[in-house]
């Protein structure tokens, strides 16, 4: 597996992970377009891929600069449980807290795996949206903790 920055020929294999996921199931792809991919990784913020040695991308992972936000996080249902989702964690929240020290925030369903996932990184609980998902946060101190990293913030 290798790890390096998403590009917009990733879109295709993007879309085929997000729709193979078992958890936080895109109903509708039609609320996901191509067109949120490319402002998400060219003008909102960055993303990150795993690839498997045939080229593959396993999972991906976005983070939202503009919103302070984790866009997607998505781990293809073959390749769980292999430390891939914690690594583009780690890669990701490494650049969000080298470009900014605002705090970043994601949801996600309660009593899912990526509920217990985000609380196992170390983010923090502080309420719920109004369609009932955890609502978690991240400091840059708290990052820093964790990881002992910051970049240039």
């Amino acid at each position: 597996m290798h790890y390096r920055e998403a590009q917009l020929t990733d879109i295709p294999e993007l879309t085929r992970v997000r729709l193979a996921v078992r958890e936080n199931e895109l109903r509708n792809p039609a609320l996901v377009t191509t067109t949120d991919y490319v402002a998400y990784l060219t003008h909102r913020g960055r993303g990150w891929v795993a690839v498997t040695d045939d080229n593959q991308v396993a999972s991906f992972a976005i983070a939202d600069l503009q919103g302070h936000s984790i866009w997607a996080l998505f781990v293809h249902p073959d390749f769980d449980r292999q430390g891939i989702g914690k690594r583009l964690h780690r890669l990701m929240l490494d650049w969000y807290f080298q470009q900014t020290t605002e705090t970043v925030w994601l949801s996600t369903a309660p009593g899912t795996r990526a509920e217990e996932f985000y609380r196992r990184q170390g983010w923090q609980e502080t309420g719920r949206t109004s369609s009932g998902e955890v609502w978690f946060e991240m400091t840059a101190a708290q990052w820093l903790s964790r990881s002992g990293t910051l970049g240039n913030a």
